[in-house]
């Protein structure tokens, strides 16, 4: 691997890349199908990637990359695990869909109800904005009420009434909201900071008899990391029994992925709906929500609320999901990926804490994010400045000619899989080292 600095275009080490983001941007807008790929945060050329294996991505002019994207969190195994591979391949003998239901949809809801213990039920859907939507249509229905209460940097998926003050994207392009969204679409939904107690109890003071659902990621992750006081999030569970609304935890990112219950089960809290994501689809495109069957039970063709998906239940979907799962289950993935985050917090301390500007490792489990905020790793949604960002891009594309491929916005976690041992953790913390001395 060339040590040489990266062009900002990327053109000349990159040229395969180049080629095919010059013919994607001719047919794709911005050359991208997720605007974050795009690597307008950091500049250069995005990586088109042609293959995956364990820990590593190899590009498309056939560079390796040590891998702490992970798909932005799916694969808890690692690329192309042999035993998902093996389960899929079977799976896909049988056909790719079927449009009715199937045995491994049922054995994944027994699954996740059995891991998540206030889940009584479970549906399947094709994505996290689709689940996360679903589930508000459904608080909404039970409860008779309106409005919805997120939070200021938490991102729940690109649906028209939550796209106020997200995180990830959104942070990125510095935009507190998004084009084509009417006002009305938005005007009922409140924005709440999070870490702050007094302004939702003003909230729920104000408004409490309107409010139908809280949603909230329990571990915010999509502008920075942002491990939440659980103090706090018990106060919001009280608030919303005290008020019978609903609370929401989009476990889409940490659910099966800090452990069997997800954030609910590390928190002791536990919400009356949850969506999921990543993890259960062990790389295809998976969502689910569920809650209690009293909840549930408004879903058509039980109830009176609609909700429906042709790929809903895939059966090659279901089965990546079960085989990641088994896989987890069988190798001890949890405590094995608890254990390689310890050991990533010892060997980037010492390198950060060396650094010539602020540099903050925040870890939660196997997701981890680099703060760059020179006052402090923040636990509410802050911006960078643009001396900040600059930093970033730079650290960015000094892993990159090293060989480790980050995620390219300064807002997004890393993810950590069993792929990831010792020898690659090694290698993140001597790149790092390197990289900073770099841009001192």
């Amino acid at each position: 691997m060339s040590r040489e600095p990266a062009m900002v275009e990327g053109r000349s080490n990159r040229p395969r890349s180049a080629e095919l983001y010059d013919r994607a941007r001719r047919v794709i807008p911005g050359g991208v199908n997720s605007p974050v790929r795009a690597f307008r945060a950091v500049g250069g050329t995005p990586l088109f990637i042609a293959r995956g294996a364990g820990a590593q991505v190899f590009d498309a002019d056939g560079r390796a990359y040590l891998d702490f994207v992970g798909s932005w969190g799916p694969l808890i195994a690692g690329h192309a695990h042999p035993a998902v591979v093996a389960a899929v391949t079977e799976a896909l003998a049988r056909g790719m869909t079927y449009g009715a239901p199937c045995a491994p949809e049922v054995e994944l809801a027994e699954r996740v109800v059995a891991a998540y213990s206030p889940v009584e039920q479970v549906r399947f859907v094709s994505s996290g904005t689709e689940a996360v939507m679903s589930a508000i249509r459904v608080a909404r229905a039970f409860t008779g009420r309106e409005l919805i209460v997120k939070f200021a940097g938490c991102y729940h998926g690109h649906a028209d009434h939550l796209l106020v003050a997200a995180g990830s994207g959104l942070a990125t392009f510095g935009r507190p909201s998004s084009a084509g969204v009417p006002e009305a679409f938005v005007g009922c939904t409140r924005v709440l900071p999070l870490d702050d107690e007094a302004a939702a109890e003003e909230l729920f003071a104000r408004e409490g008899g309107r409010i139908a659902a809280v949603i909230i990621e329990p571990l915010p992750a999509n502008h920075g990391l942002l491990p939440q006081r659980r103090a706090f999030l018990q106060g919001l569970r009280a608030l919303t029994l005290r008020h019978d609304a609903l609370l929401i935890f989009d476990e889409v990112i940490s659910g099966f992925r800090l452990g069997r219950g997800g954030a609910a089960e590390r928190l002791a809290i536990a919400p009356d709906l949850a969506t999921f994501g990543k993890v259960i689809g062990g790389g295809m495109p998976v969502g689910a929500f569920g809650g209690a069957r009293r909840i549930m039970a408004r879903l058509a063709p039980d109830g009176d609320t609609y909700q429906a998906g042709t790929l809903s239940g895939n059966p090659v979907a279901m089965t990546a999901g079960l085989a990641t799962l088994d896989l987890l289950v069988r190798e001890s993935g949890w405590e094995r990926l608890e254990s390689s985050g310890a050991e990533l917090e010892r060997l980037l301390t010492p390198v950060l804490s060396a650094a010539p500007f602020p540099v903050h490792l925040v870890r939660v489990g196997s997701l981890f994010w680099l703060s760059f905020h020179a006052a402090g790793a923040p636990r509410v949604a802050a911006p960078l400045t643009a001396a900040e960002s600059a930093r970033f891009a730079a650290l960015f594309h000094a892993m990159l000619d090293r060989g480790v491929y980050l995620p390219p916005s300064a807002y997004e976690a890393c993810f950590l899989s069993l792929a990831h041992g010792h020898a690659e953790l090694t290698r993140l913390a001597e790149a790092l080292r390197e990289s900073l001395a770099t841009i001192a």
